[in-house]
């Protein structure tokens, strides 16, 4: 685990007191469910990059492994990278750009986003396959309004559940995690798929999560939760 901290035992003693249960979910449906990789790209993943996120580079195996296990069981895999558009030196969040990026940096950074740059394209050692999904966004949270087209593809597939992973844990991820349980989507942030900056806020945001937002959960925990179909058969494996 690239974070070796985890939800502290006296966070889920205050959540098992409140609800009276850890984990969430007793079955999930694959076929309504999507995961949803946030910001694993270029901008965030390489050494030396504008916004360079050093352990983002070491959850692609269990973000692999786990866009794996949903496909195979007829899941959606939905990559989601950030851009943004320019015009007359302007970007389309100037107000993030000009207020939180330093001042030697922005022009940098404005490249960096441009929409089917190099920064925006996903990580080399992540896997993308022909049946996934690969969405832009121009905000933290890919279901902001008008942020992206995130919301209109959850629903023009009919996914009810959604797997959080990528980076930052505690900004992007923490934000789409937020406003898609305010949106009655069933959330998981999948904990070893998901990097910060720092242990600190990594932890932060799984706290946090789990506390109000949605259940928190490792790849294996994930894999082990029982498959329940309402809709589809299990899919034949080759």
């Amino acid at each position: 685990m690239v974070h070796p901290v985890t939800v502290r035992q006296e966070i889920i003693d205050r959540v098992l007191a409140r609800r009276g249960r850890h984990h969430l979910y007793d079955a999930l449906d694959p076929s309504e469910t999507a995961f949803i990789v946030i910001d694993m790209q270029n901008m965030f993943c390489e050494p030396g990059a504008p916004a360079e996120v050093p352990a983002s580079r070491g959850i692609c195996e269990p973000i692999n492994r786990l866009c794996q296990e949903l496909r195979d069981l007829g899941g959606l895999v939905i990559w989601v990278t950030s851009a943004t558009t320019s015009a007359n030196g302007k970007s389309d969040w100037e107000h993030f750009i000009r207020n939180f990026v330093a001042e030697d940096i922005q022009e940098r950074t404005i490249e960096a986003l441009q929409p089917g740059g190099h920064g925006e394209q996903v990580w080399q050692d992540l896997v993308v396959e022909d049946g996934d999904l690969v969405i832009r966004k121009n905000r933290y949270s890919a279901l902001t309004p008008g942020s992206s087209m995130l919301q209109s593809i959850l629903s023009s597939h009919r996914i009810r559940n959604v797997l959080i992973g990528g980076t930052k844990t505690n900004i992007c991820c923490e934000s789409t995690t937020r406003d898609a349980m305010m949106l009655d989507y069933n959330v998981v942030m999948v904990e070893d798929c998901n990097a910060a900056l720092s242990d600190e806020e990594h932890r932060a945001a799984l706290e946090n999560v789990i506390q109000q937002f949605g259940d928190v959960m490792t790849v294996d925990e994930v894999v082990a939760v029982p498959v329940s179909y309402t809709h589809l058969t299990l899919p034949t494996k080759a």
